[in-house]
């Protein structure tokens, strides 16, 4: 995740970091604070240093566990930089050009304030994967496009180079629940929203996280039943209580049965701030100190650096860069 806000969302919870967590357990597990991503915008240098501490401890108040996983920041390991520009070399301006996300953003900037950075942005994403052999890229529909980007240029690489890089599968998180905005129940949660009041910070104090579900849109009936289409907010609203408590939305469902729409508000406000709690205490526990938080992150990128430097040989001996003597 790119750290692009002072805190992550609920969104970012139930969509990628519930089964980050999960994959930990069962897979090699490769975790990285992308903040050369967030850098394709212009940012405040001050900033940008104190959310990516931000972000990386609320990945391990969720649960990322450093000792299970590999966690760094990704400008921590200039591989990253060094085989971009090189897949720069093997990627074509027309393929680049195709990047339906560059398109969209481009025309939210202006052609003309779109950065070179935010062209090539999927082939340095390209090298985050490939640089560690990954076999599973646990991505977003939205992903897509980008990690069959990725799998393309390692193909290409491998027949012009010889075999050199895995390709990785595409993994969409089918399963993840998707939270959307407590105020615009048609559009996902998103650090970008409309409204403050729509979106659920993870450090979000407590009396914050209330109000803002307390006066989440609903609809004009009073029934409590979940219905997407036809009741978004509602179902919105179970969506969280059921992520949050860990009980089933048909459990929701009948426990709420009859009981109207401030009940279920309150009672997934108790629920959100329950689970959140010792997530945002966590988290001011690693940023109050700093010098351990770096130490973490320092360990994960020479855990991180000496597997992605073995592929970087790979990468020069394959294309003819001269070694270093």
């Amino acid at each position: 995740m790119q750290p692009s806000a002072d805190s992550l969302h609920f969104g970012n919870y139930a969509g990628a970091l519930l089964q980050w967590i999960e994959m930990q357990n069962t897979h090699d597990a490769v975790f990285c604070v992308v903040d050369l991503h967030a850098i394709t915008v212009p940012q405040d240098p001050q900033q940008l240093a104190a959310t990516t501490r931000k972000t990386a401890a609320q990945y391990i108040a969720c649960g990322i566990d450093p000792t299970k996983s590999t966690l760094f920041v990704q400008s921590h390991v200039a591989a990253h930089s060094e085989l971009a520009w090189i897949l720069n070399t093997v990627t074509s301006f027309g393929e680049a050009s195709r990047m339906t996300q560059f398109k969209d953003k481009s025309q939210k900037q202006g052609s003309d304030n779109a950065t070179v950075g935010l062209f090539t942005y999927p082939i340095l994403q390209a090298a985050d994967i490939l640089l560690y052999d990954a076999n599973v890229v646990p991505v977003g529909e939205d992903q897509r496009q980008h990690i069959e980007l990725t799998r393309n240029i390692a193909e290409r690489f491998n027949q012009r180079f010889g075999e050199t890089f895995v390709v990785p599968e595409v993994t969409i998180m089918e399963s993840a629940a998707k939270i959307y905005d407590l105020q615009n129940p048609g559009s996902k949660m998103s650090k970008s929203g409309e409204s403050p009041q729509g979106i659920l910070w993870l450090l979000d104090e407590p009396s914050a996280l209330i109000k803002k579900i307390k006066s989440a849109v609903t609809d004009t009936e009073t029934d409590i039943r979940f219905d997407p289409e036809k009741k978004p907010g509602v179902s919105n609203l179970l969506t969280l209580g059921s992520l949050a408590t860990g009980k089933t939305v048909a459990d929701l469902e009948n426990e709420l049965s009859g009981a109207g729409y401030g009940a279920l508000k309150t009672a997934v406000a108790e629920a959100v701030v329950d689970l959140l709690d010792p997530i945002r205490t966590r988290t001011q526990e690693l940023l109050a100190d700093p010098a351990e938080l770096d130490r973490i992150l320092g360990e994960g990128a020479s855990k991180a650096e000496e597997f992605a430097e073995h592929t970087l040989a790979k990468v020069h001996a394959a294309v003819g860069l001269l070694p270093r003597v």
